[in-house]
């Protein structure tokens, strides 16, 4: 089985990272900087069928099909994750939030992926997630962050 795991810091609270990770407005903002998909139907609830929209390649139609299956506010939520609405293979993502000195620690884990497949699958939304984690979520946190203190 593959996985991946993306683990960055941000000199912001927790309850900020926890906002802008969380948001379906301010996760729209992030999201697509790292070429991911857009969230449609997101909330943090348990229950919540959600959507990522992305754009169609050769072999899928574009479409993540995911439900969220845990959350402890503002620390952890689990979503599993589903390549095609039919498909079987289903994967999982968990958001792990720690309070560190001087900001927040935010770890993405994305696991379950099978066979040869799953391995080139897991290393390409590795790097799409690495580039939104880095490149993408640090100026929205800053934006949010800034209006936070006005």
């Amino acid at each position: 089985m593959s996985e991946y795991t993306v683990i960055r810091e941000y000199p912001y609270p927790v309850d900020e990272v926890w906002h802008v990770l969380t948001d379906p407005e301010q996760v729209a903002r992030w999201t697509t900087t790292g070429q991911g998909g857009r969230p449609e139907d997101f909330a943090p609830v348990p229950g919540t069928k959600f959507r990522f929209m992305g754009k169609p390649t050769m072999g899928w139609a574009g479409v993540v099909h995911c439900e969220v299956m845990s959350v402890d506010a503002p620390r952890s939520m689990h979503y599993t994750w589903r390549g095609d609405e039919d498909a079987d293979a289903v994967t999982d993502v968990t958001y792990l939030l720690q309070e560190i000195p001087g900001g927040t620690r935010f770890t993405w884990r994305h696991t379950g992926f099978t066979g040869a497949g799953g391995f080139a699958m897991s290393k390409l939304l590795g790097s799409v997630r690495k580039k939104m984690l880095t490149e993408g979520l640090p100026p929205v946190l800053a934006a949010y962050h800034r209006i936070q203190q006005a």
